[in-house]
């Protein structure tokens, strides 16, 4: 937001004050514009809510324009997990970071719509934003589908005590079976890095700011939302494609 456009809609919103000025030199609108300001300085606030309201709109338009040109790769995308019903007739997208308390808590939504409705197929977009540990915790879990355990280790990392980091996320592999020194291999694996930086992308892309985050049809859901309000989403979405 620059000092000129501010100043702009600063004037309109004196207009009425000012409308009678004709006949003046611009700069002599301007200092009784600055004047008038001066005077009623709620005019300010008045001009920041319009700019705010302004930039939102233009935001929410750019995000639904990615959201249509971007559909396929965000339902579709062969190198992301899948959970609930692969042939769900309505797509939920979650961005997610393992180190995410709000995520978590998310979980326990996803896992009550998922309960209550058995046509939805989930697709997991890893976005580990929260440092060094849920970067290792991302890659290891994308890595853990090469031994068919994504879903296991997944939850079992949303439902560890403490921090995911590499040792944590080591011991937490272990215990649910996987092949650690496998995982490790597999870690490495171009498409784990793929992945990454598509969700990173795509997340950014659609305005998110950060996790969790959600895709639901036409409709972007960013941070915690109910289980309640997942599922009138999900409606929504199953009634446009009808």
């Amino acid at each position: 937001m620059t000092f000129a456009r501010l100043f702009c809609v600063a004037m309109l919103c004196a207009a009425p004050i000012v409308g009678a000025a004709q006949g003046m030199t611009e700069d002599q609108v301007k200092a009784l514009v600055l004047e008038t300001i001066r005077e009623n300085p709620d005019i300010i606030v008045e001009a920041l809510q319009i700019l705010e309201l302004e930039q939102q709109e233009a935001q929410a338009a750019a995000a639904k324009a990615v959201l249509a040109e971007q559909r396929e790769i965000l339902e579709n995308d062969p190198n992301a997990p899948v959970i609930g019903n692969p042939d769900g007739d309505v797509t939920v997208v979650e961005f997610f970071d393992y180190n995410c308390p709000f995520c978590r808590n998310a979980k326990l939504e996803l896992d009550g719509l998922l309960s209550a409705d058995g046509n939805v197929r989930v697709v997991m977009r890893e976005w580990p934003v929260l440092g060094e540990g849920s970067v290792f915790a991302a890659r290891a879990a994308l890595a853990s589908r090469a031994q068919g355990k994504y879903e296991e280790f997944h939850n079992a990392l949303m439902t560890m005590d403490g921090r995911a980091e590499e040792q944590s996320v080591i011991r937490v592999a272990a215990r649910v079976g996987l092949d650690v020194d496998q995982l490790r291999r597999d870690m490495d694996a171009p498409e784990i890095a793929e992945h990454l930086q598509l969700s990173s992308g795509l997340g950014r892309a659609l305005g998110f700011t950060g996790t969790p985050s959600f895709v639901i049809g036409e409709n972007l859901a960013p941070g915690m939302i109910r289980a309640d309000q997942m599922q009138q989403l999900v409606a929504a979405a199953r009634a446009t494609n009808q």
